[in-house]
């Protein structure tokens, strides 16, 4: 199948899971487009597809200069973020989708100052505990939060969740359902620099069941450009 008819796959699912859960709220689809060449990024802007998700800092701020004469043609960085690789995204990423740690928040602070710059993140969140992935455990997300509240260039727009992978995308709907949990506690408590405005959860294997139970940002590649082989 094509790109175009990938994408019009994934849309018709997510239509007609909202109909049958009475969903009335939009769900944002992030093309994950790691290690995709940018023909084909412009063959899926082309047919309506404007966000799109990079892993690696470099990749980002190659495609984004290179694409950004498009109109809302928008880049999230969607992988684990060093430090000092957060000047790179100013200017370049839309939404951040992986701050998990105080050295990221100083990190921000320090070069948002500098620049004159307002960073908009997502809080990515670990509830599995997976020692393989980034994410910021439940326990310490409060000391987080707090730190965002103090802070000046950094405004949090929701949460993002990896989670993890079994071969029955069923097995995690569990982890999903306190997902939603959490953003929805968190929405309707009263802080500054906070919103529960997007949240991110399901890839191509799971992204289903992700917008069963809530999830109102998706981040799909394989099933949008195919399956990458890495080097």
């Amino acid at each position: 199948m094509s790109i175009a008819e990938n994408l019009d796959k994934i849309r018709n699912n997510i239509d007609t899971i909202k109909k049958e859960k009475g969903l009335d709220y939009d769900i944002t689809l992030i093309a994950v487009s790691k290690t995709v060449d940018e023909e084909k990024v412009l063959e899926a802007y082309e047919h309506g597809q404007h966000d799109f998700g990079e892993n690696k800092v470099q990749e980002l701020t190659k495609k984004e200069s290179s694409l950004n004469n498009l109109e809302d043609i928008n880049f999230h960085m969607i992988g684990y973020l060093q430090s000092n690789k957060v000047k790179y995204l100013v200017n370049t990423a839309k939404l951040i989708h992986s701050l998990d740690r105080k050295s990221l928040i100083k990190e921000m602070e320090k070069r948002g100052k500098s620049e004159d710059f307002i960073f908009n993140c997502l809080i990515q969140v670990n509830l599995a505990k997976e020692e393989s992935k980034s994410g910021i455990y439940l326990e310490d997300l409060e000391e987080l939060l707090t730190l965002i509240e103090g802070s000046k260039y950094i405004r949090v727009k929701g949460l993002m969740m990896i989670a993890p992978f079994y071969e029955d995308a069923e097995d995690v709907r569990p982890l999903f359902r306190q997902m939603k949990e959490l953003f929805d506690e968190l929405k309707v408590r009263d802080f500054k620099n906070i919103e529960m405005k997007y949240l991110s959860m399901g890839m191509s294997h799971d992204y289903k069941v992700a917008v069963e139970e809530g999830s109102n940002m998706v981040r799909i590649g394989t099933d949008i450009f195919g399956k990458r082989v890495y080097v």
